[in-house]
């Protein structure tokens, strides 16, 4: 789809206007796909100021082919290393003084000093950050592989559900291992992170790796997991009780479903991220659990799981329409069991998007 990533560089080529920049050296590799399509393991980009006609990609011997095909629109190089190859263009194709960007953020001290030894008669300048704030806001194209993603791991719960693979038993290893695998089977191209299991008193810990531990009647289990499609990540936690829950299991689940609701509803146009998060917070602390809702509220999802915007007390900006985020409030208790419900949706005018539909219902008979 080269029309969507031309789009993007015009986008992006505004900011650079107003950047004070010539040019930017993209090497961030999730940048490069979402400027110019191409899913290879190595490649950098010069979008130029003045238009694609002076912009190059470069990579190696490797994907000769497959640049040809996934990057049609752009001058390619073939060579390496390439970032330093595209500094050495930009210093023969533009003026004695003009000023490059580079993404200080993704670039090492070692790498920064072999480009500034390149760069002859161009200035580098740090310019972090640039093509990352306009991934925050989805185009349609993001927002359907999102769908897509999300779709297959509803799709991998429900078949876990109903198949009984969630039951007494059973230990947290194999749980993960098998809804990974039924998300592949709906079309996950890997799991977006390490899958989390967690059970009875594992699932009061918010990023609990999967053990051996058996799962058990009465248990709180925490199932936090999400697909990738087409590059882009779903996020969702979903946490059940195997059986009859107890009156505590119940009141707490209450709680951070609220809270989560809250959240969810806040989540508008304008709105300031901190003030979505307290939104949702200020719910599960006025019932008395606010020291044990330990992390923020959500996070942009798109081609990394974690990404733009921050929902969290110390957030900064607002957020915007076709921004997807999650909103997943928690409430851990040492010893005994946490909750944490998680949704990714898309901010909208009006009522959020959710594109995670799965269940939630409390109890796995």
């Amino acid at each position: 789809m080269p029309e969507i990533h031309a789009k993007r560089r015009r986008a992006l080529r505004e900011r650079l206007q107003s950047a004070e920049l010539d040019a930017l050296l993209v090497t961030d590799l999730r940048n490069i796909r979402y400027l110019t399509g191409f899913t290879g393991s190595n490649a950098a980009l010069l979008v130029h100021g003045d238009g694609d006609e002076r912009s190059v990609f470069c990579t190696d011997g490797r994907y000769t082919a497959q640049s040809e095909a996934e990057v049609p629109d752009l001058r390619r190089l073939i060579e390496r290393p390439s970032a330093l190859a595209l500094v050495r263009e930009a210093d023969s194709q533009l003026s004695r003084g003009a000023v490059v960007g580079f993404e200080s953020q993704h670039v090492s001290v070692e790498e920064h000093d072999t480009f500034a030894d390149a760069a002859e008669t161009v200035v580098l300048r740090r310019a972090p950050g640039l093509v990352e704030r306009l991934r925050e806001v989805k185009d349609d194209v993001e927002i359907e592989a999102l769908r897509a993603a999300c779709t297959a791991a509803d799709r991998a719960l429900a078949d876990l559900l109903d198949s009984g693979g969630l039951r007494p038993g059973r230990t947290e290893r194999e749980v993960a291992r098998d809804l990974e695998n039924r998300m592949a089977e709906y079309g996950s191209e890997e799991p977006a992170f390490r899958t989390i299991v967690a059970a009875g008193a594992h699932s009061a810990v918010p990023h609990h790796r999967p053990t051996d531990a058996v799962l058990a009647a009465g248990d709180f289990v925490k199932l936090d997991f999400g697909a990738v499609v087409n590059g882009y990540h779903s996020d969702m936690t979903r946490t059940i009780v195997l059986g009859e829950p107890a009156q505590w299991q119940r009141e707490l689940y209450a709680l951070v479903a609220a809270a989560q609701e809250a959240g969810i509803q806040a989540a508008r146009p304008g709105r300031e991220v901190a003030s979505v998060d307290a939104a949702a917070r200020s719910v599960i602390a006025e019932a008395g659990y606010g020291e044990q809702f330990s992390h923020g509220l959500g996070h942009g999802v798109g081609l990394d799981v974690h990404e733009a915007p921050r929902l969290a007390a110390v957030g900064v900006g607002t957020l915007s329409t076709c921004m997807a985020v999650t909103v997943e409030p928690g409430v851990y208790l040492a010893g005994r069991g946490g909750v944490r419900i998680e949704d990714t949706l898309v901010v909208r005018e009006g009522t959020p998007e959710i594109l995670t539909l799965s269940t939630k219902e409390l109890v796995v008979a």
